[in-house]
């Protein structure tokens, strides 16, 4: 078990992982919210949960994935708690997100209403954050950092 908390907590002490969560957070916190909370002219729980349940035909337990994912992760990578879960489960929700939805509607987004949805750009963008965080970990400032300190009996993370 030390060794798996070891594995997920372990971080270097630099900043650029705290600059990519904080940013990652920020940016993917309103996706949560309008899931959720129906902010940001979001539908909320019952509707998401409708849309995807209803319109997508998902099992109820894929459905919810997403949507605790898109809420959830924003306040663990704020933290820098579970760092590495948090950005990867992000990661697989923008790879669902581009093979289901976005996929077929292109790269670009669809700044001018010229195409028939949004693109994938912004999705691979996400993912190359999300993907940074897991292999570098939650940097200072962390509760990950923290952790990954109180476990090493050499008295520091790497």
């Amino acid at each position: 078990m030390k060794a798996l908390l070891d594995l997920l907590t372990r971080t270097s002490g630099t900043v650029a992982p705290l600059i990519a969560r904080l940013t990652l957070a920020i940016v993917f916190f309103p996706h949560g919210a309008q899931k959720v909370l129906g902010w940001f002219g979001g539908y909320g729980f019952t509707g998401t949960m409708g849309f995807f349940t209803g319109t997508m035909h998902l099992p109820y337990v894929l459905a919810l994935l997403p949507v605790l994912t898109e809420f959830l992760a924003p306040f663990a990578l704020a933290a820098g708690f579970m760092t590495r879960l948090a950005a990867l489960a992000v990661g697989v929700d923008m790879l669902v997100a581009i093979v289901m939805v976005h996929g077929a509607n292109g790269f670009f987004m669809n700044w001018f209403g010229n195409q028939k949805g949004e693109g994938y750009e912004y999705h691979l963008l996400v993912i190359g954050l999300a993907l940074a965080l897991v292999v570098q970990g939650a940097g200072r400032f962390s509760v990950d950092h923290a952790i990954a300190k109180g476990t090493d009996s050499a008295g520091g993370a790497a």
